[in-house]
């Protein structure tokens, strides 16, 4: 796994107004902690920080005010434009184990006939913080109805496990609905013509 490198600064200035005044200078409050280190509160680069957080789990390298590794844990977005509000970051050792969560990518294509029906796009695992997964892939190539993929039987890279419950479903293949025909309506039952009414007699 890459490290991206992105430089950070002190800020000594809390509250929304602070907050406000480092997001026009085009960066994002951020705070450093874990260890069981005090928090420290960092600026960082708004453009770098957005491109850095299209990878999950990216694993960025600080420099500058702090030099250290550290991993996004919680990352706060304007609701209606979508900016960066804030950012947690998590301190972490080259070397040791790390809780995340990875997506699970389905490639393949079930049989005709039959339709993949996923349970869970990503799963909790633990692994060495500088060299987490970018994901796990599930080939269901030729699968057909009745096959089940279980936690436990996701070809995790090697060092990384599962946390969480082995027995959880992943996906299963199931038989694709089919449409019902309509019921063609019963045929009427053709009706006698009515008699003709007799003629009165002549007087």
């Amino acid at each position: 796994m890459s490290e991206v490198i992105i430089t950070s600064e002190t800020r000594d200035t809390f509250g929304k107004g602070a907050a406000r005044a480092i997001r026009r200078a085009n960066r994002v409050p951020a705070v450093l902690y874990g260890h069981g280190t005090e928090p420290r509160h960092l600026s960082l680069p708004g453009h770098e920080l957005l491109l850095a957080l299209r990878t999950p789990n990216v694993l960025i390298k600080l420099e500058g005010a702090v030099t250290e590794l550290a991993l996004p844990k919680g990352v706060q977005r304007d609701p209606i434009k979508g900016f960066l509000e804030h950012v947690d970051l998590l301190l972490v050792k080259r070397g040791e184990k790390v809780v995340v969560e990875i997506p699970v990518t389905v490639v393949g294509n079930v049989v005709n006939g039959a339709m993949l029906d996923q349970q869970m796009v990503q799963v909790q695992v633990e692994t060495e913080a500088t060299h987490i997964p970018t994901g796990v892939e599930v080939d269901v190539e030729g699968k057909d109805a009745g096959f089940d993929l279980f936690a436990a039987d996701l070809p995790l890279p090697a060092g990384t496990t599962l946390v969480g419950d082995p027995e959880a479903l992943i996906l299963h293949v199931i038989s694709a609905p089919t449409a019902e025909l309509p019921e063609e309506p019963e045929a009427a039952e053709p009706t006698a013509p009515a008699e003709a009414p007799e003629a009165a007699p002549a007087e």
